[in-house]
Parts: C-alpha cells; structure tokens; sequence
C-alpha cells in the first residue's frame, strides 16, 4: 500500500494550526510560567515571529502524523475507523508524550502549569492528526 501522503500532510497542516490557537490562547501563561515576560517589556510591544521554532514544529508534526499513520496501518489496517485512531492518538500520548514532558520538566524544575499547557498541547496534536488520518484515509 502507498502510504497517505494527503493526509499526512493535512495531519500536519491541522495540527500546526491547532498549536498557534492553542498558544495563541495559553501563551502567556506558558511564558509567565517560564518567566519570558519581561516587565519592562512596552504593553502591546511584540518580537518577531521565531520562524525556525515554527517551521520546525510543522516538520516535527510531520513526521509525527508520517508514524502514527503507519502505525495505524500496519496494527489496524488499511481502512481504520476513528475510534482505532483516536485511541491510538490518545496511547501514543499516554505512553509517549505524557511521561517524557512530565519527566522532562520535572528535572528541569518547571512549573506543573507549563507541563500542563505543553501536555495538552501535544495531546490535541496526537488526537487532531488520528482524527485527520481516519477521516482521509
């Protein structure tokens, strides 16, 4: 079988998105929780956009929509149903995500509100990209 170039790419691109709204929404609680707000920072003052950071989360999305795509074929098969690629969406970030943001930040000493932010982050990605996937495929 060709492997779903479309809807990985769409995967992807859905993905992507998802994670500008999300940190469109949560970004300044990250970064408060990071301490990246500078008080002397002017009121509505914004830096550029840090574009190898964005293009290299769209290429991360990528490969990560590229594997649970075949991860999905080959344990489900070639036509999985949406439940088979939520569930594996959800495991992949129960398994994988989950414990390397939690084990991660907790030796880097970070705030349970950033894991928290970061953690929900990665799982509308992997359960974004296993809706996208089901629905192309």
């Amino acid at each position: 079988m060709q492997p779903p170039y479309l809807a990985i790419l769409a995967a992807a691109i859905a993905s992507w998105i998802f994670g500008a709204v999300w940190y469109g929404v949560f970004g300044r609680a990250w970064a408060a929780g990071l301490d990246l707000l500078r008080a002397d920072a002017a009121e509505g003052s914004r830096s550029s956009p840090p574009v190898f950071a964005l293009a290299l989360s769209f290429v991360a999305e990528l490969v990560m929509s590229a594997m649970l795509a075949g991860a999905l074929i080959h344990f489900a098969g070639a036509q999985f149903s949406m439940k088979a690629a939520l569930a594996a969406g959800a495991l992949a970030w129960l398994g994988f995500i989950a414990p390397t943001i939690v084990t991660n930040y907790a030796y880097q000493g970070r705030p349970w509100a950033v894991s928290a932010i970061d953690g929900g982050h990665w799982l509308g990605v992997t359960l974004i990209q296993a809706a996208t996937l089901a629905l192309i495929v």
